[in-house]
Order: structure tokens, then sequence, then C-alpha cells
């Protein structure tokens, strides 16, 4: 969502490109230098809905998903493959009975989706589809009360209690409604990936995660703001 990547966008000093998605696509590119000028940086969302109309930002795994395709492929005909990487940046529901609390961040091992279901054979696996996150390394260390997890996704902010036992058998700490759809784009491209995802709600509280949702985005695009420069800076090798 634009208002999750907002705060980052400022903080790095990006400009938009009006020019890097092709007119027909919704989506937008802020873009600039980091490290010295030593790396190039884009900062991508999914923008607008138009074609329901509707004005609301674009979320859920088939933008998340095309927005990605698009962004890697224009890249890659700007400069080749080499050192391309990913970082899905944003927002999550976080398990309280995996020990996620608001706010906490999370560093992502693996994504998957919850909520397709075929029971079709070899059809199971392709539902969940899922794609282990790139090695991070030393990131959790340097990244300060960080929590490495695995994240699932589903195209509905609630759940129902299918999704749930999906959920629960496959180890989520996590869950969004983008991350499985970035990490299948970056699997076709070949262009290693990771999550950094702020908590903002508990899945499995009492209280209704929308509401939840609304009152800690604030606070979660800040804490996006001070987690991903952590993260530039070393995957950048700027740290100590």
């Amino acid at each position: 969502m634009e208002a999750e990547a907002a705060p980052l966008i400022s903080h790095l000093e990006l400009e938009i490109d009006e020019n890097f998605f092709p007119p027909s696509a919704p989506f937008t590119a802020h873009r600039g230098m980091y490290g010295d000028g030593r790396y190039h940086i884009t900062v991508v969302t999914s923008g607008k809905d138009k074609v329901h109309g509707t004005g609301v930002d674009n979320i859920g795994t088939v933008p998340a998903s095309l927005s990605t395709f698009l962004a890697l492929q224009k890249m890659k005909d700007e400069g080749g493959d080499e050192g391309l990487l990913l970082i899905n940046a944003g927002t999550c529901g976080g398990f309280g009975a995996a020990g996620a609390a608001i706010g906490d961040v999370y560093v992502t091992t693996r994504s998957l989706s919850h909520d397709r279901r075929i029971p079709l054979g070899p059809f199971k696996e392709y539902g969940l589809g899922r794609l282990a996150s790139a090695p991070t390394g030393q990131l959790l260390v340097h990244l300060e009360g960080s929590k490495p997890g695995v994240c699932t996704t589903g195209n509905s902010s609630d759940h129902h209690d299918t999704d749930m036992k999906i959920m629960k058998e496959n180890g989520a700490h996590i869950k969004d409604m983008e991350a499985s759809g970035i990490a299948w784009s970056c699997a076709l491209h070949a262009v290693p990936h990771f999550g950094v995802k702020v908590v903002t709600e508990i899945v499995d509280g009492d209280v209704p995660t929308p509401k939840q949702f609304m009152e800690n985005l604030s606070k979660a695009a800040e804490a996006l703001q001070f987690a991903v420069p952590k993260v530039l800076d070393y995957v950048c090798g700027n740290h100590s």
C-alpha cells in the first residue's frame, strides 16, 4: 500500500519514474541511488484501482505478482541479471501463538499460499506454492530485535478454519496478501528475494484484524522507514 511506502520513499529521497511501467499499468516506481551512489534502488507500489473505479490501493497477489514481474523485466532490460535482489517490505498479520507481537519485524524464510486449495494430486503442492526466501546471513543480528518466520499469503484480510489449518500445518509466523505472488514472479526471473514485514495485527487474537490494521498502519510504516535502510546497509555491505 502507498501509505506503507510513503515514509520510506521520502526518507530515501527517491523520485517517481513515470516511464518505468507500461502506460496501461497502474503501478508506480520511485527510484534513486544508495550507498554513496553505488547502488540503484527502486521502490514499487501497486498503485490505485482503475478497473473497478474504486480508487483504493491495489492489493493482493494479482497486482503484486504482475508489478513484480514487470519491474524485474524492466531492470533486466536496463542492466542485465547480475546483482538484482528483491526485498518485499510491508506489513503483515502475526500469530501470537508463534510469538508475534504488534510492531515486530520479521525476515521471511519462505512463503506459500494458504487459500489455494486444489486437492487434485500434484495440484495440491502447486496450490500451496512453497518457495524459500534467499539466505540472509547475519541480517537478523544486524537488524536487532527482528525475527525469522514463514509467511503465508491469501487474498482475503480475514480467514476461515481451513485457512487456519493450512497456516498452522505449515508453521506460519505471519500472513500477508502479497508474498507468495511476489516470490512466484521472482522465481520466474531467477531473482533472489526475501521479505521484511512489520506486524500490524494479531491473527489469532480477540480483536478484529481490520481494526488492528488501521490502528497500527502508521506505526508500521514508521517501523519500515527505520528497518529497511538498515537492511539496505547490510545487503550493500555498509555495516560494521
